[in-house]
């Protein structure tokens, strides 16, 4: 059985943890190492029980806790070299623990594979990731102005998939952002809107995805009700499973168990 939960999602933090028995994996630690420790102490794990972090980007919203864990960890660190060489030259000590992936390369944890793919952010070498488990694949995607290629078509029909669903675009140019952040956010490097997510999912549903969590919502600019009204308006009739990802709380473990048996096994 594989497990999937949130630890934050947002703006101001983001970090996942996924757990087959005893592997963990943790996706980003954008919030601080105290944070971090509460929240996997809240699910009966020790932070070094890591046995990997899996980053997107250097954004501090997706790295903050890195500086104080890895002067007391020495969980290995996967992310694109772009990120690797940002992240050796912000924090000292990280160097040792980084292990650079080239897009499309994977790194394997025993029976578990994770996949690092190209996103559009405003930052060098930002990142996608799926991961396959014997149990099923899991879809990884936000900070990505539109979706590329390579992730789009990777990642569709995944068993489980969080998107991003940053912002409602009429709330972001009606509000109080400045011209040049709402641009960046509405531009090629910039963030998902819940338009966009909409119509991606509901491709990735047809492919075959189970369930979509909505990740990454704007406090200023989108609202959870906003965004899962949008994005369950393009999945009705769908049979998925649509959910937001919690801001700051641990989310519901989502599961993904052995599928049915179908014909002869």
């Amino acid at each position: 059985m594989t497990t999937f939960r949130t630890l934050a999602s947002g703006s101001s933090g983001n970090a996942a943890l996924l757990s087959r028995g005893d592997l963990h994996l943790l996706i980003d630690m954008g919030l601080s190492c105290k944070r971090l420790c509460q929240a996997m102490a809240t699910l009966g794990l020790a932070a070094d029980s890591l046995a990997g972090i899996l980053i997107t980007h250097e954004h501090g919203d997706h790295i903050k806790g890195l500086e104080t864990y890895v002067k007391r960890h020495s969980t290995p660190i996967f992310c694109t070299p772009a990120v690797s060489r940002r992240l050796a030259y912000r924090i000292a000590g990280i160097e040792p623990l980084l292990h650079p992936l080239a897009y499309g390369e994977s790194i394997r944890f025993g029976e578990v594979e994770a996949e690092i793919l190209p996103t559009s952010h405003d930052c060098p070498g930002s990142a996608a990731w799926h991961i396959t488990t014997p149990e099923g694949r899991i879809g990884y995607l936000t900070d990505t102005g539109y979706i590329t290629e390579e992730a789009g078509d990777r990642l569709l029909g995944a068993d489980l998939l969080l998107l991003e669903s940053n912002h409602d675009i009429e709330l972001l140019r009606a509000g109080r952002y400045p011209y040049y952040l709402k641009q960046r956010i509405l531009g090629p490097q910039g963030h998902l809107s819940n338009g966009d997510a909409a119509a991606y999912a509901a491709g990735s549903v047809r492919a075959g995805t189970r369930t979509v969590v909505l990740a990454h919502l704007s406090e200023e600019n989108n609202t959870p009700q906003t965004a899962l009204a949008e994005v369950g308006a393009a999945l009705a009739g769908l049979g998925a499973v649509l959910e937001a990802a919690p801001r700051l709380e641990v989310s519901r473990a989502y599961i993904l168990e052995d599928k049915p048996c179908s014909g002869s096994c």
